[in-house]
């Protein structure tokens, strides 16, 4: 089908974001439409909410994961802020769980859940997974909907690594070059990945990963955000609707119209 008459027929592409207070969540979202204005915030039957009201109610401890957060730089997408359970909180694990079942059961696509990112910071040290994280991944059922794992803040990691290769012998200069990609291998090999996808406590591990470093900076690239999501995309009509309503990836779009 046509990328514009999908478009047409389904309009945006919905997306659940998941992930604890400081998680780089926004920061992330903001890069993926290309934009550094917060989002405006709609609630499920579409009005815009204000601000102050919204504030207020955040304040207060309150949160509707119905409402629809869009940014005006790209309204193609929707997202869907999860906030809440991380703390612990059964009740609000309960409503994000009883939401993602009722978005599972819309007929029209466009009410659907399309995807689900669900963002583990790792500028702690010797992160581990939390227990909120453990019971989504082991409780949550999410049907087909496609999980990603962002490990944001991933540059984090860089430090480690960089002293690591300084005890090995490492030139400050070489270690400070190496250090991403020491990162990346060890992290490949480490406990934290051969726990989320192998685990018994792990029941249903995401389709993938990504790790996302200094997304906080001025060039920041979610390039390889939007491969991935387009890649775990097994419904083809979503794929083209993703690929088609994300704006920082040109040569994404050009690759899926070749292929088609």
């Amino acid at each position: 089908m046509d990328p514009s008459k999908i478009k047409e027929k389904i309009g945006r592409f919905r997306i659940l974001v998941i992930g604890r207070a400081n998680a780089g969540k926004t920061t992330i979202l903001q890069r993926v439409c290309n934009t550094r204005e917060n989002p405006e915030i709609y609630n499920s039957a579409g009005e815009k909410i204000d601000s102050t009201v919204l504030m207020a109610s955040t304040e207060r401890g309150e949160h509707d994961i119905e409402n629809e957060m869009v940014f005006r730089n790209n309204p193609g997408f929707v997202f869907h802020d999860s906030r809440g359970f991380e703390a612990g909180g059964e009740s609000e694990f309960d409503k994000m769980k009883a939401f993602i079942a009722s978005r599972s059961k819309k007929t029209r696509i466009k009410d659907q859940l399309h995807a689900i990112w669900y963002c583990i910071p790792m500028d702690e040290a010797s992160r581990s997974f939390t227990e909120a994280e453990i019971k989504f991944f082991s409780q949550c059922d999410t049907g087909s909907i496609a999980v990603i794992v962002l490990f944001t803040k991933f540059d984090a990691l860089y430090d480690v690594a960089y002293a690591q290769l300084k005890s090995k012998g490492a030139s400050m200069e070489e270690a400070e070059e190496l250090a991403p990609k020491h990162a990346e291998e060890s992290f490949a090999i480490g406990s934290q990945l051969k726990f989320l996808y192998h685990s018994k406590d792990i029941r249903r591990p995401p389709k993938r990963h990504i790790c996302l470093p200094n997304m906080d900076k001025d060039d920041a690239d979610c390039g390889p955000l939007i491969e991935c999501t387009a890649g775990t995309m097994d419904n083809e009509v979503l794929q083209q609707l993703f690929v088609s309503t994300q704006q920082t990836n040109l040569e994404l779009c050009m690759k899926y119209a070749v292929e088609r």
